[in-house]
């Protein structure tokens, strides 16, 4: 009989390797951004299907502005339709929608959908697709202490920072999947990462489906999460 596979609460993706899927099939990188939005869909449909509360998405870093004008300038078109037509209908579907990062910054055209499926599906209680934009984590990290600061207080511990991260509330990050084979985190949820598990995988993103996200919960399944203690 197959064991049953241990299903993450929260898990996290590091979605690379879009522009090197397109070059191997002598596409442009906005081919490969678009490809990259279809294994979106799928992942999220497929993370709902196995009970999974929280998936978290890596879309856009504080780092990506130093990237061509015109793929910043395609990406966030990619992104806000993204918003106005999946994400609205996760929305109407029960999913919860939220986002992390300074999304001031944003074009306003961005800000505006992102705000509009934000309130349609506050009160939801299905998945919660967080979507990181405009996200650094030592940004939020700093932004987190100077909003104590303000506060007055002079003394923290660790549960009021984690309170001031843009992701409070949400359980605790258990997997963390990078795409494409690189090895580092990128600056992405450096704080949430401190015992969660992290699987990085040869696979570029746009070739990410539901098959990708069972090899990933059988490994997930193999780990033996102790947290610094003993069994």
């Amino acid at each position: 009989m197959e064991k049953a596979l241990k299903i993450p609460k929260h898990i996290a993706f590091i979605m690379d390797g879009n522009g090197r899927w397109a070059a191997e099939r002598n596409l442009s990188r906005s081919d490969g951004h678009k490809q990259g939005a279809e294994a979106l869909k799928r992942v999220i449909k497929a993370c709902s299907d196995r009970g999974i509360e929280v998936v978290s998405v890596y879309a856009f870093s504080c780092e990506n502005w130093s990237r061509p004008q015109s793929e910043i300038k395609f990406l966030f078109s990619l992104i806000t339709q993204f918003a106005k037509k999946e994400l609205k209908q996760y929305a109407e579907s029960g999913y919860r929608i939220t986002f992390s990062g300074d999304l001031t910054q944003l074009p306003k055209s961005t800000q505006n959908t992102i705000k509009k499926v934000m309130d349609l599906s506050r009160n939801n209680k299905g998945i919660l697709v967080n979507v990181a934009l405009n996200y650094g984590s030592r940004q939020e990290i700093t932004r987190a202490v100077n909003r104590i600061l303000q506060s007055g207080l002079r003394e923290i511990d660790e549960q009021m920072l984690e309170d001031c991260l843009y992701t409070a509330g949400l359980p605790p990050l258990d997997l963390l999947v990078r795409s494409s084979g690189e090895k580092r985190l990128s600056n992405f949820m450096l704080w949430q990462c401190a015992y969660s598990e992290l699987i990085f995988i040869d696979k570029y993103w746009p070739d990410f489906d539901e098959d990708t996200l069972t090899q990933l919960l059988e490994e997930y399944s193999r780990r033996d999460r102790r947290f610094g203690g003993v069994k």
